[in-house]
């Protein structure tokens, strides 16, 4: 070995142990920045000489300075960040709707139900009281407020959670725009293939916006060969190293609320994203919050219609002398369970009472209702003709094609029995609830501007308490048309869908969250920094670079030794 060849390799090593140095002191100035990977440096020995017939190392070089990362570990992560915000998304609604029922309070839907039937039963102890009755109507209408409430209230979280997926779309844009910026500064930093060092602080900038977009949506994400990133969404690309696809909002109508989706611009294809706030506030706007409106629309038209089905056939203290149908029909010369009602009565009758107040007596007529699809089927012309044939009263179809009935005496009344077929509940004559939905059940206004019309009887007009009876108890008939369900459990099921859930939600976010943590301790032992560690190293590379400036003086003294000979 020669004594230059000697200084060469002393020089090599001290410029191995001061980038090695500066590396170290990188780490500790970075030690507590949030998203800085522990940069490495990479020592291989230099290319050796023959030196007769001797082959002589040339000491030591860098080979490069690179990241200490766990590129699985780090696509764990983004996939564990995803599955969190998801389950955070659909544990804050579930939480909202919880304190939306408020089903411990005194104000509750269920309160208001044992409010409204035991009302009814006040009206067995006092039959004859208009007060009694009046209650009636007043804590009927206070149900029926309290389930608007709670529909419009749904709908109202509804649309605060569709404003959030809505500007989503520029947050994704955002940082899709910055990930495909960041992919050309590093290969151009890199030198694409050629170096084996890496643009580190360009690559925790990216990291953190692919863990920013990762909290969005669900992504893959695969690192080329010359430094950029690919990122995926399901089958979709969303940045390919320059190139970045954008994408918009679109809007869909869902229950009758216009709601957002963001798609990609160029294919107008939804985003297949299965994690992520973006999947999780989908999920909770449309199966959660979409979910319970439909429950709770569902047990107000079971509450609706088949309350009004066993009340249409009662009568008051008092009669008719005139009533128009709530419900209007699609065609009036077509049968009644094709004409667009709300309600679908079916085959069989209705008793129409006419009550002579002053003789006392009452004539009971039957109208059939033909719907068994043989046949002649009845249509709305057809009750109103049947109707036309009984004594005391008239009926006509409305211009709106509604059913309109009036006595043709001041000293007659009218009322209804015995309605096998639905109809009258279908059409919206002698009932107590109106409306076919959530947001539109109320109460009968005719009813409440005159209680004493409120339907206890069963044997004629103010005869006895024996409808009141049925509808006091309710609550707790078993229901054909819920498959032998009784109202109270439609409730149960009602209350216990959001309260089971929100606790699985829970628990899913819970569990989200330890395992995200794990991965983020697997993490900080991997890529994190360690005073100690870097301290350790330190000292290691500043004793080398004492040692090699020793050996260097010592060759200086040898080479001036050489030169004085």
């Amino acid at each position: 070995m020669t004594l230059y060849s000697s200084i060469r390799m002393a020089a090599n090593t001290l410029q191995a142990d001061q980038i090695a140095l500066q590396v170290i002191g990188q780490n500790i100035a970075n030690a507590n920045t949030p998203g800085y990977i522990r940069e490495e440096t990479i020592l291989t020995p230099a290319p050796s000489h023959r030196y007769g017939g001797l082959i002589l190392g040339l000491g030591v070089r860098v080979e490069a300075v690179i990241q200490k990362i766990d590129n699985f570990l780090e696509e764990r992560l983004r996939g564990a960040v995803s599955d969190k915000t998801s389950a955070e998304a659909q544990e804050e609604t579930y939480l909202e709707l919880e304190q939306l029922l408020a089903e411990l309070g005194d104000t509750d839907l269920s309160t208001r139900l044992n409010a409204f039937f035991s009302s009814i039963s006040e009206v067995l102890n006092q039959p004859e009281s208009r007060s009694v009755r009046n209650l009636v109507v007043l804590q009927g209408q206070t149900l029926a407020s309290e389930i608007n409430r709670l529909a419009a209230r749904t709908n109202e979280i509804r649309a605060a959670v569709n404003g959030r997926v809505t500007q989503m779309a520029d947050d994704i844009n955002r940082l899709l725009e910055e990930i495909r910026t960041l992919n050309i500064r590093i290969t151009e930093t890199e030198g694409g293939s050629v170096s084996k060092s890496h643009a580190v602080g360009l690559r925790d900038q990216r990291l953190a916006a692919l863990e920013d977009l990762a909290e969005l949506i669900s992504i893959r994400v695969e690192e080329q060969d010359n430094g950029s990133v690919t990122v995926y969404c399901g089958a979709d690309y969303l940045v390919s190293e320059g190139l970045a696809r954008q994408v918009e909002v679109a809007e869909n109508t869902d229950r009758g609320m216009s709601l957002s989706y963001i798609q990609l611009t160029d294919t107008k294809s939804t985003l297949d994203t299965t994690a992520g706030k973006y999947h999780g506030l989908v999920y909770a706007r449309d199966q959660i919050l979409g979910g319970f409106f439909d429950q709770l629309d569902d047990f107000a038209q079971t509450l609706i219609f088949e309350f009004n089905k066993i009340y249409a056939s009662g009568q008051g203290l008092v009669g008719f002398q005139q009533v128009t149908s709530q419900e209007e029909v699609d065609a009036v010369d077509q049968p009644l369970n094709q004409v667009g009602l709300s309600f679908t009565p079916v085959n069989g009758s209705f008793q129409v009472l006419v009550y002579n107040r002053k003789t006392g007596l009452t004539k009971t007529t039957d109208i059939q209702v033909d719907l068994n699809g043989m046949g002649e089927e009845t249509t709305l012309e057809d009750i109103a003709a049947a109707l036309n044939t009984i004594d005391g009263i008239s009926a006509e179809i409305t211009p709106y094609r509604g059913l309109s009935i009036q006595s043709t005496s001041s000293d007659l009344e009218f009322g209804f029995a015995d309605d096998t077929s639905g109809l009258l509940a279908a059409l919206g004559i002698n009932t107590f609830f109106t409306g076919d939905s959530a947001l539109s059940i109320g109460v009968n206004s005719q009813v409440a501007e005159e209680p004493a019309l409120l339907a206890a009887s069963r044997g004629g007009i103010g005869a006895d308490t024996e409808n009141a009876v049925d509808l006091a108890r309710f609550l707790d008939i078993p229901l054909e048309a819920q498959n032998g369900d009784t109202l109270a459990v439609l409730y149960d099921r009602l209350v216990s869908g959001v309260t089971q859930g929100s606790a699985i939600t829970q628990a899913v976010a819970e569990g989200a969250r330890t395992f995200e943590a794990t991965l983020r301790g697997q993490k900080l032992a991997i890529s994190g920094v360690s005073i100690d560690e870097e301290a350790v190293k330190m000292i290691t590379f500043q004793r080398q670079f004492e040692a090699a400036a020793r050996y260097i003086a010592k060759l200086s003294e040898l080479f001036e030794l050489l030169t004085s000979i």
